[in-house]
């Protein structure tokens, strides 16, 4: 009776861990494909080739989180497909050895092994299938205006305010990057504020001299964007642009206030991210609410197209 109970045992973890791990694999093998071969610049300097759609997961793994809505992750999946066709459509005039890199500079994307690490054994398990499903059930569709690949930007959380367009926050418009609602249900899931003393303010904005203490009028927003983000702000005397104040001071957006308490300037942020194109929780929100991937980024880039592109 004890042997029985022994090999049942054995039998029962045989299941456990075979059948799964056959799975994956049979996942993994039906994702290799031979069409777009992207370049990727890894951490380590050297350059891989890996095939657009394989490449895809990474970085869908590494942009959104895969608990989101299915039809998020697909949003997400279409989007990092068309930034991806973009850069290796610019191979030829751009004269540079890789298409891409690794970190959100292009787009982050992580390894299967580093997707494993990040998610854990048991979710890996549990989520890679969904995540496969993502790419696979988008393979080939990009978004095009005006006869061009679009810059699909993308954020994590537009928060309080509408998305920003393209031109109040880098320099050139495009007809698909204007004010849009967040698609948000949570207008504040991002709020964090930031402590300054005199001495921090000095070193990271550069001005020197301060000798007076903190007073309101340190911090005076000068212009907003359309969306009503800060646009140029003078701290302590000196001008800044909103995105270059949120660049010297690591801050997540550009939708400030900020008060004086006692001798610290307190910053607080709202949002997460530069708020031009998809917001990503807003795409899983609008997905939460039954809408498509294809309506989600019908209000995200509106005027843009999806196409299909054969291999």
């Amino acid at each position: 009776m004890k042997r029985e109970w022994v090999w049942l045992i054995a039998l029962s973890l045989c299941i456990v861990l075979i059948i799964p791990w056959s799975v994956l694999r049979w996942q993994k093998e039906n994702v290799t494909t031979n069409d777009v071969q992207i370049r990727v610049l890894m951490s380590d300097g050297k350059v891989s080739s890996i095939p657009l759609e394989e490449y895809l997961l990474g970085v869908v793994a590494a942009e959104m989180p895969v608990e989101f809505q299915l039809e998020a992750l697909k949003a997400q999946a279409i989007a990092a497909r068309t930034y991806a066709v973009k850069q290796y459509a610019k191979r030829a005039s751009a004269n540079r050895e890789y298409d891409v890199d690794t970190t959100v500079q292009t787009q982050a994307w992580l390894s299967d092994a580093q997707i494993k690490e990040k998610w854990g054994w048991l979710n890996y398990m549990r989520y890679r299938g969904k995540l496969q499903k993502a790419v696979n059930e988008t393979r080939g569709l990009v978004l095009v205006a005006n006869g061009e690949y679009i810059d699909a930007f993308y954020h994590s959380s537009s928060g309080r305010k509408p998305t920003e367009r393209s031109e109040e926050v880098w320099s050139s418009p495009r007809s698909y990057l204007q004010n849009v609602s967040s698609g948000e249900t949570n207008l504040e899931r991002y709020v964090k504020s930031f402590s300054f003393s005199k001495e921090e303010l000095s070193k990271k904005l550069a001005i020197s001299n301060i000798s007076h203490s903190f007073s309101e009028g340190d911090f005076h927003i000068l212009s907003r964007t359309s969306a009503g983000r800060v646009k140029t702000v003078r701290v302590l005397g000196k001008v800044f642009e909103g995105t270059q104040l949120r660049t010297l001071l690591g801050l997540p957006s550009t939708d400030l206030e900020a008060i004086v308490q006692g001798d610290h300037l307190i910053i607080t942020a709202y949002g997460n991210g530069h708020a031009v194109g998809m917001s990503q929780w807003g795409a899983n929100d609008m997905a939460g609410k039954n809408m498509k991937a294809e309506e989600i980024l019908g209000h995200f880039y509106p005027g843009a197209k999806i196409i299909k592109i054969e291999p």
